[in-house]
């Protein structure tokens, strides 16, 4: 058992779908009227959310709740980082509390990674690090792809997945990247220039399965999956398109290209959506959608990376 979930760039196939088998009994859970089981009773979760979080924040907080694990919450406001103390001393200070593991969102690329290099008491979970890596959010897309590739009787590996947006910035697109790899999926990088990686010579080393479009039209086309990112202002120090304009009236994906290029395709996205700027509402409300999916199944994957980090000796047949 892994200590520490930092990123999906460290694990195997195997252990992909091991969390992803773990989940899908969770889903049962909150489909019944007494959403919640004992399997974490008596464990200490600590929210350390350095930067702002909706979705990730609330599924992480109401699955430990879920397993009866005692739950708290410190958002970046509530901590003494505000008063100058530095993030290690923050989460030495946690752990000297003996918590079982510190879920942790920040800003910083690699905050997770230096988090688990330094505590050695508790679980590091990483709920998004500035441009790295967002593990469990692409845990819970693999996991909705999963389900609704399985009502047609089909697996998610040989799929032809597109990403489409502010791939620069997103560090759900990196993780995705990672995890369609391991399951030898074609994906297809579709953005403008500006925001693709610096470095975007280095995606080549992904090997021939991922490949990189300036067309929307030409990435769509054939699709089984398009995942929509969102347009992440607030990680831009400068203009990496002329407008929000031009950029919606090349990139934005809507109904009309996609019954034309992907006429099959579902359409992902990890929230929040500006709608009519990366995606219409006519898609993001229509049948192709699955986002509401992938909400709901972010506290079963939650559920499923807290059990499994943080159950010790205890079996799933016991939760």
């Amino acid at each position: 058992m892994r200590r520490h979930l930092l990123g999906i760039e460290q694990l195997d196939k195997e252990q992909l779908y091991n969390y992803l088998d773990n989940a899908k009994s969770f889903v049962e859970v909150s489909n019944r009227e007494l959403k919640k089981v004992p399997a974490l009773r008596g464990k200490t979760i600590i929210n350390l959310f350095l930067e702002s979080s909706t979705r990730t924040r609330a599924s992480f907080e109401i699955a430990g709740k879920r397993l009866s694990a005692d739950t708290i919450n410190i958002s970046g406001t509530d901590s003494s980082v505000t008063k100058g103390e530095t993030l290690l001393d923050t989460a030495r200070n946690l752990q000297a509390m003996s918590p079982d593991a510190i879920v942790v969102r920040h800003r910083e690329s690699g905050a997770a990674n230096f988090l688990a290099k330094h505590l050695k008491n508790c679980a590091i979970i990483n709920a998004g690090d500035g441009m790295h890596e967002h593990p469990t959010q692409a845990l819970l897309d693999c996991l909705s792809l999963r389900q609704h590739f399985a009502e047609r009787e089909k697996g998610i590996e040989g799929l032809r997945i597109a990403i489409v947006g502010d791939i620069r910035h997103s560090r759900v697109a990196r993780s995705n990247i990672f995890a369609h790899k391991l399951l030898d999926n074609e994906i297809h990088l579709v953005a403008p220039p500006t925001l693709l990686p610096p470095n975007v010579e280095s995606i080549k080393e992904f090997g021939p399965k991922v490949k990189i479009f300036h067309s929307l039209k030409a990435g769509l086309e054939g699709a089984d999956v398009v995942m929509v990112l969102r347009m992440q202002l607030e990680r831009q120090t400068d203009n990496f398109v002329p407008s929000l304009e031009e950029y919606c009236a090349n990139y934005c994906v809507s109904e009309r290209i996609l019954s034309r290029y992907a006429p099959n395709s579902i359409v992902m996205h990890p929230g929040p959506i500006n709608r009519g700027i990366e995606l219409s509402s006519e898609v993001a409300d229509g049948k192709r959608s699955i986002i509401e999916r992938q909400v709901t199944n972010g506290v079963a994957v939650r559920m499923a990376v807290l059990f499994t980090l943080c159950a010790g000796n205890i079996t799933q047949e016991e939760k």
